[in-house]
């Protein structure tokens, strides 16, 4: 008899139903394309875009990707092709796939996210808006700094003004255990329906270039910060990020107050892992 575990079934996430409570994280599922080839999108409780900025971003110089001891460093510079390319491209494509689509926005100014936000709130296809507030690399890229946290609300305000109603904001923060909590709170007094506690940490290449450190490495600091946030601000809702890649860490996460996660490293090394965690939770042989 196969066991179907509590963790494989439907959540509710800002408002938003999805399937079942694993992501994919932003920018580690390419386009949404790449990663179908190994099962359909559909069977994911959401797909999270790279980060969408208003202008097209070639990204940074070779080598962008270096792996690590239990990570991986990377310099990618977010690289995206533009919100016009995007809208035209890549929402109608993922709209088609019957999974929740969760565009990730990043701008160099308060008025850049707001822009996108207006555009993306009147465009098909789009469940929610991620903010990523948390890029390690930011004063390298060229995206808005967020160092305290007055200034991930004000960005979240921007975002949550300019935003169609119905159309959630979950605010991606960074893993810093010691001002975590208080980001959170800032971010949802500022507006956003949830927060994604977790991202890679600020890092460097080995040439020095500022990169950020993901994968297995950062799991148990973000496991501590959504344990925290959890603990001082319980009517949050929360997704937990960073390292996670299989079931057992899913249920981690989802044990210390999550209520969904985002697989996003561990896909770059098995494409099949964010399928195969849902699987392993609703206990297929």
């Amino acid at each position: 008899m196969t066991v179907t575990d509590p963790g494989a079934a439907a959540v509710e996430l800002a408002g938003l139903t999805l399937a079942n409570p694993v992501l994919v994280a932003s920018g580690c599922g390419g386009t949404g394309r790449e990663l179908a080839a190994y099962g359909p999108l559909a069977d994911l409780g959401g797909f999270v875009t790279r980060s969408i900025s208003l202008n097209a971003r070639p990204g940074g110089p070779l080598p962008r990707i270096v792996e690590t001891p239990s990570g991986l460093l990377h310099a990618v510079g977010m690289q995206n092709p533009g919100l016009d390319h995007f809208l035209a491209t890549e929402l109608p494509w993922l709209a088609q796939q019957g999974t929740r689509v969760v565009v990730s926005i990043v701008g160099g100014s308060l008025g850049e996210y707001a822009e996108l936000a207006r555009r993306l709130g009147r465009s098909p296809g789009v469940s929610a808006i991620e903010v990523n507030l948390s890029s390690p690399d930011a004063p390298g890229t060229g995206v808005f700094d967020v160092r305290e946290p007055f200034h991930a609300a004000s960005v979240v305000a921007a975002v949550h003004r300019d935003l169609p109603r119905g159309i959630p904001v979950l605010a991606k923060i960074r893993t810093d255990v010691v001002r975590v909590v208080e980001s959170a709170r800032g971010v949802l007094d500022a507006g956003a329906d949830a927060v994604v506690v977790g991202n890679a940490l600020p890092a460097a290449m080995p040439d020095g270039r500022p990169a950020g450190l993901s994968g297995p490495a950062v799991r148990p600091l973000a496991l501590r910060c959504v344990t925290e946030v959890r603990e001082q601000l319980p009517e949050a809702q929360l997704v937990g990020a960073g390292g996670i890649a299989c079931a057992d860490d899913v249920r981690s996460f989802l044990a210390a107050g999550a209520v969904a996660v985002q697989i996003g490293t561990a896909l770059l090394h098995d494409p099949t892992a964010a399928a195969r965690a849902v699987a392993d939770l609703r206990g297929a042989p």
